[in-house]
């Protein structure tokens, strides 16, 4: 309506009822139903979705990459170069959920729509290395999964990717096995242009023939002025003419910039090492992001668990609206996965304590909350709620969790 003056627009609200009463009286019978904006919404993050596996291929000799594509063929979800997915795996009676940061670059999952002549279909890979014993869902990717096998993901989560309100345009990211997963995503980025920073990643491996997705990262390594990608083995590798030794914070200042954001990504006793190596660096805490932590390898280990209750097997009490079962719960593992083996569905996403998808009412018992991944807010902790991936139980419980 037009701008009059002050008074007749302050006191107008006469002639906005008017206009109103005029807009219903001529407005069309029929029901408008459509809501673009919703439709864009619940395109771009649909939820879970079905994705089939197309291609499996080695990443190195311990490790193979995913790749899966929609049934339906639609637009895969969006994600930031950096973020993961979540995929619930059906094995025996138990549905079980992991999450995998992705190892494809977003514009890799909506390039076929970019120029409309691409045989590509949009796709998203993970990549996932064989366990040492203690992860039987990743040997179960690397031995069991095989091509025309469909699964249900959710992707595009997690806070672990570049924001230019608050991070440095220099970016050295820190990645030691797997952990390279993130930034490959990253690097495919800056060399497709679809990400403008400068890019160092500084790869800790134990020998070359260990390095996860080589033939990919040297291809991707001189393809832009924005990406450099250096090599750091630990092992005594004869005629290796590159950095030797472990990520430290000597050899991490000769690859940064005056103002670096750090990002890392790796194995837990990774994390242990860099906290103190970056530390020396002495750079503000804005800087530096880890990747989520994943569950504790051994939870006894931590200050404060009662080591007497190690070996102990306590009984749940899981209360879904009316129903209420009891199973058994061991003090080393999470009350999500005692779920999980009782085939009781649980929302999880990134499974460190951090997303808060398994949020859970604690009724009764005793729990001990890992300190590495206690994402708590302080009203959870007043109203006794923790992340189920990251509780533990020392005694018999009762919880309260949503029907799924």
């Amino acid at each position: 309506m037009k701008v009059k003056n002050f008074l007749k627009d302050v006191g107008g609200a006469s002639r906005v009822t008017k206009a109103r009463l005029a807009a219903f009286a001529s407005a069309s019978p029929a029901l408008e139903s459509t809501d673009p904006i919703g439709d864009v919404s619940r395109e771009w993050h649909p939820g879970p979705i079905e994705l089939v596996v197309t291609r499996i291929t080695p990443a190195c000799k311990t490790a193979k990459t995913i790749r899966f594509e929609r049934t339906d063929g639609k637009k895969l979800p969006f994600f930031y170069a950096g973020q993961y997915i979540v995929l619930d795996f059906k094995i025996g009676e138990s549905l079980i959920s992991r999450p995998y940061s992705i190892s494809s670059a977003p514009y890799e999952a909506r390039a076929a729509y970019a120029d409309g002549e691409s045989d590509e279909h949009p796709f998203v890979e993970i990549t996932v290395r064989r366990s040492k014993g203690d992860g039987f869902i990743c040997d179960y990717v690397n031995d069991s999964l095989k091509v025309g096998d469909v699964l249900t993901g959710t992707m595009g989560l997690g806070q672990f990717y570049y924001e230019p309100l608050r991070d440095a345009k220099h970016v050295v990211a820190l990645a030691g096995g797997v952990g390279i997963t993130p930034f490959a995503s990253m690097a495919k980025e800056v060399v497709n242009g679809t990400l403008d920073i400068d890019l160092t990643i500084l790869y800790g491996s134990v020998s070359s023939d260990d390095i996860v997705m080589k033939e990919e990262l040297d291809a991707l390594d001189g393809a832009s002025d924005k990406l450099h990608i250096v090599h750091v083995l630990s092992g005594n590798e004869p005629g290796w003419t590159g950095e030797k030794g472990f990520l430290t914070a000597e050899l991490i200042r000769k690859y940064s910039a005056e103002d670096t954001s750090y990002f890392i990504c790796g194995p837990q006793v990774m994390y242990k090492f860099l906290r103190e190596e970056v530390a020396k660096l002495d750079v503000p805490a804005r800087r530096v992001r880890f990747e989520v932590f994943g569950q504790a390898k051994d939870i006894a280990v931590y200050e404060g668990f009662p080591t007497e209750l190690r070996d102990k097997t306590f009984m749940l009490t899981v209360v879904r609206g009316i129903s209420e079962v009891q199973i058994p719960a061991k003090a080393t593992e999470s009350i999500v996965v005692a779920l999980e083996r009782a085939g009781i569905r649980i929302e999880t996403g990134c499974r460190s304590g951090e997303c808060g998808f398994c949020r859970t009412k604690v009724l009764a018992g005793n729990y001990f909350v890992c300190p590495e991944g206690d994402g708590r807010r302080e009203a959870d902790k007043d109203f006794n709620y923790v992340h189920a991936c990251a509780a533990y139980p020392l005694s018999d419980m009762k919880i309260k969790i949503p029907i799924l």
